[in-house]
C-alpha cells in the first residue's frame, strides 16, 4: 500500500494540516512509510495571485521542512510527468520518505460554474485562450511521430467516452454499492436486498459495578513496589480511590473506566496526544 495526497496548490502553500502532516512523516507511531504529494498548480488557486499569496517562490516550499525532493514539471508534456512520477515512486519505495510532484499547469475555465476568470485574471486568461489543450497537443505530436494514426486515436477517445457514457446510465439504477473489495472490514448484512439499511439492535454494553470498583482501584494504584511517587499525583490517586470507594465517578474516572472495561476485553486501547500520557485529566 502506498499514500498518494492530491492538493491544490493554493492549499497546499495555506493550508496548515499540510504543514502538521509533514511533521507526522517521521514521527514512529505515525509515519505511512512515505506519502507521494501530488500538487496540480494551476498558478492561480482561487483568482489570487502567487506574489499575492505567499511569500515564497513556489507553493510546494512547505515540503522543505522534511527536505522532501520537489520535482517541478512541465503538465503540457506528459511523458515528462509520467518520468517524474516513476521517480517518485521509486524514491519513495528506496528511502520510504515523502516525495512531491508539482504540476505546473493551468485550469482553462473558471474556478466552478458561476466563476468568470476574466473578471480577476485577465492577462492570464487572454494566454489561457490561446494555449493548445494537452490532449490535442500530444495527439498531434504522436500523429506526426507516427507512433499512432489519426483513426487510433479517435477509437481511443470514443472507447473513453462510451466508458463514461455506460458508466453514467448504470447509476442510475444502482442500488447496492460493489466496492466491498476497496473497503477495510465490510459489514455483512448491513443492506438488504432492496439496498435498505436492516434494522439494527446493539448488543448490550454495560458491565458490572464490581468490575467497575476493580478497574477504580487498579487506576488509583501504583503498579511498582516502593515506588516513590509525587505528592501531588499521590493526593489524584488517593482523591480517585475515595470516590471509587464512595460510588462517584469524575470525567477522568469514567474515562479510566471505560479504557479499562475495553482492555479487559481484550481489546487493544491507543492514546495519543498532548497530554494523556500524564494521566491527569
Amino acid at each position: 500500500v502506498m499514500s498518494i495526497l492530491l492538493h491544490g496548490d493554493a492549499a497546499f502553500a495555506g493550508q496548515g494540516v499540510v504543514y502538521e502532516t509533514f511533521h507526522l512523516s517521521d514521527l514512529p507511531s505515525y509515519t505511512t512509510n512515505g506519502t507521494i504529494h501530488v500538487v496540480v498548480n494551476n498558478q492561480i488557486g482561487f483568482t489570487t495571485d502567487p506574489r499575492m499569496a505567499r511569500s515564497s517562490p513556489y507553493p510546494t516550499d512547505v515540503a522543505r521542512v522534511v527536505n522532501a525532493p520537489i520535482f517541478h514539471v512541465n503538465a503540457d508534456d506528459p511523458e515528462a510527468v509520467m518520468y517524474v512520477c516513476s521517480v517518485a515512486a521509486e524514491w519513495r519505495n528506496t528511502f520510504n520518505k515523502d516525495v512531491v510532484v508539482d504540476l505546473v499547469c493551468y485550469r482553462r475555465r473558471g474556478h466552478n460554474e458561476m466563476d468568470e476568470p476574466m473578471f480577476t485574471q485577465p492577462l492570464m486568461y487572454k494566454q489561457i485562450h490561446k494555449q493548445v489543450p494537452v490532449l490535442k497537443k500530444y495527439a498531434d505530436k504522436l500523429i506526426a511521430d507516427g507512433t499512432v494514426t489519426l483513426q487510433e486515436f479517435e477509437e481511443e477517445i470514443a472507447k473513453y467516452d462510451r466508458i463514461c457514457e455506460e458508466a453514467y446510465t448504470r447509476s442510475k439504477d444502482k442500488k447496492i454499492l460493489h466496492i466491498k473489495h476497496w473497503l477495510d472490514s465490510p459489514w455483512p448484512g448491513f443492506f438488504n436486498a432492496d439496498g435498505e439499511p436492516k434494522s439494527m439492535s446493539c448488543p448490550p454494553t454495560g458491565i458490572s459495578e464490581e468490575l467497575l470498583t476493580h478497574i477504580g482501584n487498579v487506576a488509583s494504584s501504583v503498579p511498582v513496589e516502593d515506588f516513590k511517587i509525587h505528592s501531588g499525583l499521590s493526593r489524584i490517586l488517593k482523591a480517585r480511590a475515595e470516590m471509587t470507594r464512595s460510588r462517584v465517578v469524575d470525567w477522568a474516572l469514567a474515562e479510566y473506566m471505560a479504557f479499562g472495561s475495553v482492555l479487559k476485553e481484550g481489546i487493544h486501547v491507543r492514546l495519543s496526544g498532548q497530554d494523556v500520557e500524564r494521566g491527569t485529566f
